[in-house]
């Protein structure tokens, strides 16, 4: 059993034993390639939450109603990839010990290596549905095998060819693109082909993993890589929504707010909207199925 933050995102204070979803943040950027800063997003959002209402006018829902439990931020050393990737994959593993749905906040796109583990451990044929700028399919960056940059490489090494399906991707190495069209599905630039997609892993384990750099940077600035010619901040959520409408998400995240890039806090009150979203979205069709 984990004990409730003192401080929870809005409309995140159940309890753990009745929560369905458990949030936490995992404040992670010692590989970031650019600009770090996004070890400070989850506490930055907690504390910007409370700007937002808890009802949502797009579904006729409310936070306060949903049984979602905020177990706070991770303690993650800096001095150790490996060793931070650990501990996350170790606090995964106890959430869905108890049947519950990790919905962790990053942190640099590496955190999500150690949910994938965690969830991979338990739901063998986990398929993977990603939104982003960048394909992060390098198997090395500058050397290294741990990396923001690669992180989707390492995910493959998991779950292995055609089970990784990549939407909105406009930047990467000409060597990513190249490998990806052996082992993974790419969508460039948008969302298309986005609903064939979820129907076709009907019924199927899916870790869902949100990079908000998928987001135009003249929208969402606040992050580590802005990337210009994303999609629009309704084309995200309305993709979230059918994700998670239609899939069977067993492991999730949002990464790559960078709070301090963008001093307006716009990045980060997008950023919030698309987690009620999200959320409610998610404990909606948790409680419906």
């Amino acid at each position: 059993m984990l004990k409730k933050n003192i401080e929870t995102f809005l409309g995140c204070d159940k309890e753990f034993e009745e929560a369905k979803i458990v949030l936490f943040g995992a404040p992670f950027d010692s590989t970031t390639s650019y600009r770090p800063g996004t070890r400070f997003a989850s506490r930055t959002m907690r504390a910007e939450s409370y700007g937002l209402e808890t009802y949502s006018p797009y579904l006729d829902l409310d936070l306060e109603d949903a049984a979602v439990f905020d177990g706070g931020d991770l303690e993650l050393p800096f001095g150790s990839v490996e060793n931070a990737l650990e501990d996350i994959e170790e606090f995964t593993q106890k959430i869905i010990d108890c049947d519950k749905l990790p919905l962790m906040i990053g942190g640099e796109h590496l955190v999500t290596l150690g949910a994938v583990r965690a969830v991979a451990a338990k739901y063998p044929d986990l398929h993977i549905v990603h939104f982003d700028a960048h394909a992060d399919l390098r198997d090395d960056y500058l050397g290294a095998k741990l990396s923001h940059a690669t992180v989707l490489h390492r995910v493959w090494n998991i779950v292995g060819d055609n089970k990784i399906f990549q939407f909105g991707i406009r930047s990467g190495d000409k060597s990513e693109f190249v490998w990806g069209k052996d082992h993974v599905k790419t969508q460039r630039f948008n969302f298309n082909n986005l609903k064939e997609t979820v129907m076709a892993l009907k019924g199927k384990p899916v870790y869902f993993t949100v990079d908000l750099d998928v987001l135009d940077a003249a929208v969402f600035p606040g992050t580590g890589t802005p990337e210009a010619g994303g999609v629009s901040f309704d084309e995200l959520r309305c993709a979230m929504k059918l994700v998670a409408e239609n899939c069977n998400i067993v492991g999730t995240d949002m990464v790559e707010l960078s709070p301090p890039y963008d001093q307006s806090g716009i990045s980060t009150a997008t950023a919030l909207k698309l987690l009620r979203e999200y959320l409610l979205a998610l404990d909606y069709n948790i409680n419906n199925k």
